[in-house]
């Protein structure tokens, strides 16, 4: 009996070492998968050891791509600005689309988008999970290896201020003969400023959204790059090329907003840099503030006396109650809506940051800083419902089909429709009632036409082709030398008005129409007004006790004038109505007729000069 209880023990504890074999066997098999086995088989370090760095690889060209991109590595589709609002979604830098953080729609609706930390890391780990099937494990399949990527069942990326960490979960199987291994979790980490330069351009642009400092630098360039306030003491008009304007102020936009530095990197370049051009926000990288005059930019100058040629200020003189007689003054105020783009840029000698915003002055004034209100409005977009469908047809004044661009404008808001092929264009604009149509072609006439979207379906245009023709002027029978005169030509029947400015500017361009036609010449004059002195008085309380109780006394004072010259004056001009043929205008000149005035030698000549004005007339030879 005992030896039967020995042997019964003896297989009790076989069945349990067996037991304990095959549940080993059975572990091994389910749990191998999360195993990390590269550590006992040296032989595969080496495959494992690339694709962690295939993945960081991967990891670092989303990351670089996310610093160029604004934070975005997938960037959504292109939509167009308009002549309207010239902003795209995208600002085109070097050929690379960098989506604008804040910018204006093609139809005028301001846009903000700026990506959140927890949208560049799901961006960067869906870059991973596609190019991350592409590492090339050939070397190692020439050397015998057998290996089988899984598929990728999850990417986690974490962006910190200096580090980024990865970790893909996907199984890689590899076998050599006898020996294999699985391996499913795979980590990568590596140095990168990504997460500072993010930060550091939200802290930025929460500046800039708040305080709209940029838009203050825009205005000192508007002051100082071009014409807005003042009054200059002469008698002719005060004249300026609105090409030459626009010019001016995209240089000094370039110039002034390259200047620009946040305080910290005020002296990296180890030269002292203007304290004007120092922004109060702490930094301890490198900043740079970007604009490009071909970027795209939109300027529109109002005031009477603007036009697409010139912009002009009449002289005042011999108007009642100015005291001096023939005194001439010229005083100005223009009126300007830009907006342009800027890059701002956050690097060092290895990664970069960087996003454009558009900078807004509306009349002459910076965008309300605080854009909360104005980000609530862009939940409404019209061009987002253009729903009915119309068709548009465009001709020349042959009837003739011609090719152009096509927008409608509603409220504030103007759509881009397209361009018409055949002089057609199919299209479907937003529901409006009252709206216009703007139509624009090369070498036509702009024009603007009442259409309701809602009610009517089609529309034929005809616009009228623009000729540039050359303005020759005679005054009083002959041809005008040295002298300066202003020739405005203004269409009776929308009111669009155009300028020449001799000798600087003779040519305009011109449609076939009905206009009014003004001429002003000046020639060189040499009155001096004296200096004077004009004595004014008025009452003012007596002192002591007498002033207490509302006594008063005469006090007189002298008001010394200096005396002035007046180098040019009135001697020539009109004003008349004609009609211009485009017969006319396909012979490239126009020959302007003009009364003439004697040149004055004296404040009373200067005085009729002005006077006899009204009465001159001028027409077309």
């Amino acid at each position: 009996m005992g030896t039967r209880g020995g042997k019964r023990g003896q297989i009790a504890i076989y069945v349990i070492v067996a037991i304990l074999i095959v549940g080993s066997i059975l572990g091994y098999v389910l749990l191998k998968g999360k195993l990390d086995l590269s550590g006992l088989n040296g032989e595969f370090v080496p495959i494992y050891s690339y694709y962690s760095s295939c993945i960081e690889s991967e990891a670092r060209a989303a990351v670089e791509m996310a610093g160029v991109q604004g934070g975005r590595v997938e960037i959504s589709d292109y939509v167009p600005g308009s002549e309207f609002a010239p902003f795209s979604n995208q600002l085109n830098f070097l050929g690379i689309g960098v989506p604008y953080w804040f910018y204006i729609s093609g139809n005028g609706v301001i846009k903000e988008n700026v990506p959140s930390m927890n949208e560049i890391e799901r961006e960067v780990a869906d870059y991973i999970s596609e190019n991350v099937v592409n590492c090339d494990f050939s070397r190692f399949y020439d050397q015998g290896y057998e290996i089988e990527l899984g598929d990728i069942e999850a990417v986690r990326v974490n962006i910190e201020n200096e580090k980024i960490s990865i970790d893909v979960k996907s199984g890689l199987s590899v076998s050599k003969e006898e020996s294999s291994a699985i391996k499913s979790d795979h980590k990568s980490e590596f140095n990168s400023k990504f997460g500072k330069f993010y930060n550091l351009a939200r802290e930025i642009y929460d500046k800039q959204k708040q305080e709209a400092f940029l838009e203050d630098y825009a205005v000192d360039v508007l002051r100082l790059y071009a014409p807005v306030d003042g009054v200059e003491v002469q008698c002719n008009p005060l004249t300026w090329k609105t090409n030459e304007v626009l010019d001016e102020i995209k240089n000094g936009l370039e110039v002034n907003i390259q200047s620009i530095k946040l305080d910290g990197n005020y002296y990296t370049l180890n030269e002292k840099k203007d304290e004007y051009f120092v922004v109060d926000k702490k930094v301890d990288e490198n900043v740079n503030f970007l604009f490009s005059r071909e970027w795209p930019t939109k300027i529109e100058i109002n005031g009477e006396g603007v036009n697409e040629n010139l912009i002009t200020a009449e002289p005042l003189g011999n108007q009642e109650g100015l005291g001096v007689l023939g005194f001439c003054y010229v005083p100005y105020h223009f009126v300007y809506d830009l907006s342009f783009p800027v890059l701002v840029q956050i690097y060092n000698n290895d990664e970069l940051f960087q996003f454009p915003v558009a900078v807004i002055i509306d009349n002459n004034l910076k965008r309300q800083a605080n854009l909360t209100a104005i980000t609530e409005e862009e939940e409404f977009d019209l061009c987002e419902f253009m729903n009915n469908e119309i068709q548009i047809e465009l001709f020349d004044t042959n009837l003739n089909r011609i090719n152009g661009f096509v927008s409608y404008e509603c409220f504030d808001q103007r759509c881009f429709l397209g361009e018409t092929k055949n002089g057609v264009l199919i299209a479907n604009a937003p529901a409006c009632v009252n709206g216009f149509l703007h139509v624009t072609s090369e070498g036509y006439a702009g024009k603007k036409e009442l259409f309701s979207t809602n009610e009517e379906y089609s529309a034929d245009i005809i616009l009228e082709k623009e000729y540039e023709v050359e303005v020759q002027l005679e005054v009083g029978g002959r041809s005008i030398r040295g002298d300066t005169a202003l020739i405005s030509f203004v269409r009776k029947d929308n009111g669009k008005s155009t300028s020449v400015s001799l000798p600087e500017t003779n040519k305009v361009k011109l449609g076939e129409g009905e206009y009014e036609i003004r001429a002003y010449v000046y020639g060189n004059s040499s009155i001096t007004i004296p200096a004077s002195t004009k004595t004014e008085c008025q009452d003012v309380p007596r002192a002591g006790l007498a002033g207490l109780i509302g006594s008063t006394k005469e006090q007189c004072f002298d008001i010394e004038t200096s005396a002035m010259r007046i180098d040019y004056a009135l001697i020539g001009g009109g004003k008349g109505s004609e009609y211009i043929l485009e017969s006319e205008l396909e012979k490239g000149k126009i020959i302007v007729q003009a009364d003439g005035l004697p040149s004055p030698n004296s404040l009373e000549q200067l005085q009729y000069n002005f006077a006899s004005f009204e009465g001159l007339k001028v027409s077309l030879a």
